[in-house]
């Protein structure tokens, strides 16, 4: 399988490329920056994108999508996050983002399943950090967005975040196999169990109570978690 991931930017907003051994199609899940470079990635291990998904409609994660994309390429995310490439601030961003003019838009919702680059990819729809988060499920891998990352959670205190969402997304989240690798939206890759096991902000580990404690000092942008 041909994995790879492009995080150099200001926000380590890591964008994935994914493709199945035997063909040279790659999906690109959240081109937020510097779409040269990742075109580029992808030139130089002889592979060519097919569609590209968005976790969730947040700036650094979406941010390049327009220029990614291009006249062709399809980009999908889910029908609850779409109105973040148009108009963000009405969708709730919760800080000033430009729109994101993508030309091929495709709303995707629960259960949804897709098959590109070798992958059936299944759309689990997550939401609490935004209205339309989702976790991409394929094969052995789940990609989690601003979901679950090693050792942490997304926020759930920007204006149109949802707490009690999040809190059943995360109870959603447990209930995949302890097996699943975990490309998550924002640093290292982990793994199900890891994140059972370790992470402080998964039940039973007190994720009200941290909520609480996190939800006290403003949003940063910067992180998008």
């Amino acid at each position: 399988m041909y994995l790879d991931v492009f995080s150099d930017n200001s926000f380590e907003t890591n964008c994935w490329l994914l493709g199945a051994d035997g063909t040279d199609e790659v999906v690109v899940v959240d081109p937020g920056f510097s779409p040269e470079r990742v075109r580029a990635m992808l030139d130089a291990e002889g592979r060519r994108p097919v569609a590209a998904f968005a976790t969730h409609g947040h700036f650094d994660h979406i941010g390049s999508a327009a220029v990614f994309c291009g006249d062709d390429l399809p980009f999908y995310i889910h029908e609850a996050d779409v109105a973040a490439l148009t108009d963000p601030q009405g969708w709730g961003a919760g800080f000033q983002t430009p729109p994101v003019p993508v030309k091929d838009v495709r709303t995707v919702v629960d259960g949804d399943v897709l098959t590109f680059a070798g992958f059936v990819i299944e759309v689990v729809h997550m939401p609490g950090h935004t209205p339309g988060s989702v976790c991409l499920s394929t094969d052995a891998l789940v990609l989690s967005g601003d979901l679950v990352f090693a050792g942490a959670i997304g926020r759930s205190d920007f204006p149109n975040s949802s707490p009690t969402d999040m809190e059943r997304s995360l109870d959603r989240f447990l209930e995949l196999p302890d097996t699943t690798d975990v490309l998550p939206g924002h640093g290292p890759r982990t793994t199900v169990a890891r994140e059972r096991e370790r992470n402080p902000f998964l039940p039973p580990g007190g994720y009200r109570s941290r909520l609480r404690a996190r939800s006290s000092s403003p949003p940063d942008p910067r992180q998008g978690r």
